[in-house]
């Protein structure tokens, strides 16, 4: 690679987001339509790369543009792509907006088996709560409290994919009522 570009690529790692924003406006010639600083550096990496080595040659931009008939492709999922239409609340007054359900959460029916202290602790995720030995609880912290009987960090309790395996309820084994897999 070219020295100079090398540094100036450098320099940009230095940048905070609102200048890469700037900086790509005036390589790219076009508005960032994300915010992410990782992926501003690396466009305007390679961009500079491009301009300094040769871009890609015509036959390749056909080829690629028979591959990627992208004209249906959207940039983000729909709001609603994960979520199933929630009916408005009678009591709700007309000037409040439906609660959305927060899309990091697993589907309704999901079952959270954990493993802690010689026990399975089994939650099943409701549509606005969880549920553990029968009883409701707000958020999963809640439950953690009260298997724990402290307040536990998420990623002490575990909830990394490796200690927390999430199955569907109704792809899963029946759950008694103490909470554990029949």
């Amino acid at each position: 690679m070219n020295p100079s570009i090398a540094s100036e690529i450098e320099r940009l790692g230095e940048l905070k987001t609102a200048a890469l924003r700037t900086r790509y406006r005036e390589i790219l010639g076009e508005e960032s339509r994300s915010s992410n600083r990782q992926l501003l550096l690396r466009r305007i990496a390679w961009r500079l790369q491009a301009r300094a080595e040769g871009d890609l040659s015509e036959r390749a931009r056909q080829r690629a543009l028979e591959i990627a008939d992208d004209a249906d492709l959207r940039q983000r999922a729909p709001n609603d792509f994960l979520t199933e239409s929630v009916p408005p609340l009678a009591a709700a007054s007309p000037h409040r907006k439906t609660p959305h359900r927060d899309a990091r959460l697993p589907v309704p029916g999901t079952v959270l088996p954990r493993q802690y202290e010689n026990r399975r602790i089994v939650v099943t995720v409701l549509e606005d709560a969880f549920e553990y030995q029968s009883r409701r609880y707000r958020s999963l912290s809640a439950v953690a409290r009260e298997v724990t009987g402290t307040r536990w960090k998420r990623k002490n309790f575990g909830s990394s994919s490796t200690e927390y395996g999430s199955e569907r309820r109704a792809e899963s084994r029946p759950v008694s009522n103490e909470g554990r897999l029949i």
